[in-house]
């Protein structure tokens, strides 16, 4: 096997250019873990359990590090670019549960862009001083939608070197937040006693405010799985992706710890729950001659604008490749004659985060952010749960070559944790169950469509094979 050469065969062609190392691996893996979530979430999180901030973050720092266990045994043993889809495919066969499968992992990326695009109309918002309120921060993030679906429509090739440059700018961000708080915690100007300081909603014991937190929090660390799919670019990946993805896991979760203790020190927690630039209040506080507003907000905007194209990108694709498939219907699947991107799919998937965004802003009741980022959490914990299920399924499946294998037992651990995050009793709110159950309701709709249709036109299609995605 010449895993280490530059490119790979392929079966019909020439396979993907294998041009990432450790070095680069690891950039792209903290790269797409960073973003919207820390930079617009810690204020609610911080709502649910007080000062004790940083410890949701910890815990599903630990949730996010049993689950990459799993995924690490299936990409050292499946290196191939198609994620948690083909898991599932291998392991159980299901063509009912693989389409489910990909289709959830889809609609986790349109609510994340959806989150993403909230964000960044606050933080346009805060960054220009506009006080537009909730109906001029909509129309801002519907706009901002438009935005990335044209980028998308235009073509847009992800290179290895703009996601370096956008990785600093997301972590220059966050160090900023850190030193201002390390700043601000030597000189005594911080109040240390609130870090330590459990503050629940009445309704809730501390147990089940901490999960409800979590559920929240672990939105910021999602994206270490989609490093699954850069497989076939990777140079020897059944020798560096374990301990690159768990290096990346942890540096991300130290950041993400550090960020909320200064958060929560420099900020009292209701003003930081209210504002929907958390970390703006946090410079602000903490280095009042640094001219926050200036400059954080932008930072922001940077790093959710890249978290939104991305996922708006993969969302598209998937849900191309599965009509392309005739899984969905077939004319979702048209790609523009001159462009040669898939507009229908891109326009589908941008009136969904449409109606995502406009649902939870005119709920007058949910924090628009909070409901969109606790439901992309939500959706992706059901796939950890089926990934982490199918570590044990493929064990007895073996393959000619070495590959990492996840301690005894931590499979088990990581899917009785998902599982556990995604039922009510974790606290969750009921939007996110709304939400994500309209999506599933659409994906039931078109599925049944497509059924109908075959039939009628005498298509018997062949079960989705998640490897051949890209059509």
């Amino acid at each position: 096997m010449a895993e280490a050469a530059t490119t790979s065969a392929g079966e019909n062609g020439p396979a993907l250019k294998r041009v990432m190392g450790p070095g680069l691996l690891l950039l792209f893996i903290v790269g797409d873990i960073l973003g919207t979530g820390i930079y617009a979430l810690v204020g609610q999180v911080a709502e649910e359990v007080g000062g004790a901030a940083w410890l949701p973050f910890l815990v599903a720092f630990a949730v996010a590090m049993v689950t990459a266990f799993s995924y690490l045994e299936l990409v050292t043993k499946y290196p191939a670019a198609a994620g948690a889809a083909l898991y599932a495919h291998k392991a159980f066969g299901i063509h009912f549960l693989t389409f489910m499968v990909t289709f959830v992992v889809m609609s986790s990326g349109i609510t994340s862009a959806s989150t993403a695009s909230r964000a960044f109309a606050a933080n346009l918002d805060e960054g220009f001083g506009l006080d537009l309120g909730n109906g001029g921060i909509l129309l801002i993030a519907l706009g901002f939608m438009v935005l990335v679906a044209a980028v998308n429509f235009r073509g847009v090739g992800e290179s290895v070197a703009v996601n370096v440059v956008l990785t600093m700018v997301e972590l220059a961000g966050l160090l900023l937040v850190i030193l201002v708080g390390v700043y601000a915690i030597a000189g005594g100007n911080a109040d240390w006693s609130r870090v330590v300081a459990f503050d629940t909603p009445e309704d809730k014991s501390v147990f089940l405010a901490v999960t409800s937190a979590t559920s929240l929090a672990f939105f910021a660390m999602v994206g270490f799985e989609d490093s699954v799919n850069m497989a076939e670019e990777c140079r020897e990946p059944r020798r560096i992706f374990p301990k690159i993805m768990l290096t990346g896991l942890t540096i991300t979760g130290i950041i993400y710890v550090l960020v909320a203790i200064c958060a929560v020190a420099l900020v009292p927690v209701g003003p930081l729950a209210a504002s929907e630039t958390p970390l703006v209040e946090v410079v602000r506080a903490g280095a009042p001659n640094i001219p926050a507003d200036a400059v954080l907000p932008f930072i922001s905007m940077f790093a959710v604008a890249n978290s939104a194209l991305i996922n708006m990108l993969m969302a598209s694709r998937l849900l191309y490749g599965m009509a392309n498939q005739a899984v969905l219907p077939k004319p979702l699947a048209r790609v523009h004659p001159f462009r040669r991107t898939p507009w229908v799919a891109i326009l589908v998937t941008t009136l969904i985060s449409f109606g995502l965004i406009s649902y939870v802003s005119l709920d007058s009741e949910s924090d628009v952010v909070s409901a969109l980022g606790g439901t992309t959490s939500l959706l992706l914990l059901s796939v950890f749960a089926i990934v982490n299920v199918a570590v044990l399924v493929l064990r007895r499946d073996r393959v000619d070559a070495d590959h990492f294998r996840a301690p005894p037992g931590l499979p088990i651990i990581g899917a009785l944790t998902s599982a556990y995050l995604v039922l009510p009793l974790s606290g969750r709110d009921a939007i996110e169950y709304e939400l994500a159950g309209l999506l599933l309701l659409l994906g039931l709709v078109l599925y049944g469509i497509t059924i109908l249709l075959n039939r009628r036109l005498g298509v018997r299609p062949a079960p989705l094979d998640p490897s051949k995605m890209d059509g």
